[in-house]
């Protein structure tokens, strides 16, 4: 496993950017992961085994993260999340795309472990847990939750009408971005911390 961290001089703080299950994807100035070799790829390395073995990254160096339908193929969810909620700076902001779990694109493809809701991710910021202990360490507060709507389908729906349709239809939406800050210190097991996300509606 390589990576650019491990190519800066010693003492360096360079803030990272983290390109997540990059495959053919690469992004000039950001660190590129993927299971396997290729062209671009800095960091080779199986996500389902966070918790087993660290991602090669030191703790809080990394300021964004971006993964594009990635969590959906992974199954051990909840230790990944804490892998990289150990690299991440405060603050660090992850861009999730995925499908929403109420279409056939998140049933549909065998490869894929669980649907994603809004709510799914309330399981990723530690006040969540006020109820039980699944021994998850970490923090991500979810900041902002975007559906992409196509226009054929929304129609002339107002937005609330939409929301509607959206906790109540299948298909409509065409993909759910979702955008997580991480908090370090780890917040207390209290509720009333928890992160409300603004949700956004684009019709595209």
């Amino acid at each position: 496993m390589v990576s650019q961290a491990e190519s800066q001089p010693e003492g360096a703080q360079q803030a990272l950017k983290l390109n997540l299950g990059c495959g053919k994807v690469i992004r000039d100035g950001w660190v590129n992961h993927d299971i396997m070799p290729g062209p671009g790829v800095d960091v080779i390395y199986d996500l389902e085994t966070c918790g087993i073995e660290p991602f090669p990254l030191p703790d809080d160096s990394v300021e964004e993260i971006h993964a594009s339908h990635l969590i959906e193929h992974i199954d051990r969810v909840l230790p990944f999340m804490q892998e990289m909620w150990r690299i991440a700076k405060n603050d660090c902001r992850f861009e999730l795309k995925l499908p929403f779990g109420a279409t056939d694109m998140a049933w549909a493809d065998p490869t894929h472990k669980r649907p994603y809701f809004i709510r799914s991710f309330d399981y990723f910021q530690q006040p969540f847990y006020n109820f039980a202990d699944y021994g998850y360490r970490g923090d991500w507060g979810t900041d902002e939750v975007t559906f992409l709507i196509p226009k054929s389908v929304a129609g002339s729906n107002t937005a609330e009408e939409l929301m509607h349709r959206i906790n109540t239809e299948r298909n409509l939406v065409a993909e759910m971005q979702v955008n997580l800050i991480a908090f370090k210190p780890m917040r207390p097991n209290d509720r009333a911390l928890m992160t409300i996300p603004k949700v956004n509606l684009n019709i595209v």
